[in-house]
C-alpha cells in the first residue's frame, strides 16, 4: 500500500509541474523504473504463490488481479519501448494513471464497496431511463400548453418611454 501511495504521488508530481530541471527529471525516471521493477517483483511473487490460471484461487482468475496484471504489463511495454517516440508508447505511458487502482485489490473493504457500486450500475441506468421518460412527457406537455404564448416577453430589450 505504501509503494502504491509513493507511486501515485510520483505520478502527481510528474503531471502537475510542467517545467522541471534535468536532474529532477532524471531522478523521476529512476524512481519510475524502481516502482516498475518493484511492481513486477510483486506480480511474480503472486504468480508463484497463487498460480497463474489453473486453480480456482489462482492469480488471473480474480478480476482485480487481472487489472494489476494489465497495469504491470503496460508498464513493462512502456519500459521496453521508452526510447522510441511512437503514439502507441505514449498511450502506454498514459496507462500509468491506473496505478492507484491497484490499491483496490489490496484493500478488501474498498474492493467490496467498488464491487457493490459496479453491481448497482444496471439498476441506476434503469432508474435514469424512467426519469428521462418522465422529463420527456413533461417537456411535451409544456410545449403543447405554452407554445407561442411567451414570444413577446423573451427577446425584446427593456426600453424607457420618455414622452
Amino acid at each position: 500500500m505504501v509503494l502504491i501511495g509513493f507511486s501515485s504521488s510520483k505520478l502527481a508530481f510528474d503531471s502537475y509541474i510542467p517545467l522541471l530541471p534535468k536532474t529532477v527529471i532524471t531522478y523521476s525516471d529512476m524512481a519510475d523504473m524502481t516502482f516498475n521493477y518493484l511492481f513486477i517483483i510483486e506480480m511474480c511473487f503472486k504468480l508463484v504463490a497463487l498460480g497463474i490460471i489453473m486453480d480456482d484461487g489462482s492469480y488471473l482468475r480474480d478480476t482485480w488481479n487481472q487489472l494489476d496484471f494489465f497495469i504491470v504489463m503496460a508498464s513493462v511495454v512502456d519500459m521496453a519501448l521508452a526510447k522510441y517516440d511512437i503514439g502507441f508508447v505514449k498511450i502506454m505511458r498514459a496507462l500509468r494513471v491506473l496505478r492507484p487502482l491497484r490499491m483496490i485489490a489490496h484493500n478488501p473493504e474498498l474492493k467490496m464497496i467498488i464491487n457493490a457500486l459496479l453491481d448497482s450500475v444496471g439498476s441506476i441506468m434503469n432508474v435514469l431511463i424512467v426519469i428521462a421518460v418522465v422529463y420527456l412527457i413533461f417537456a411535451i406537455i409544456g410545449v403543447n400548453l405554452f407554445s407561442g404564448k411567451f414570444y413577446y416577453c423573451t427577446l425584446e430589450p427593456y426600453t424607457l418611454h420618455t414622452s
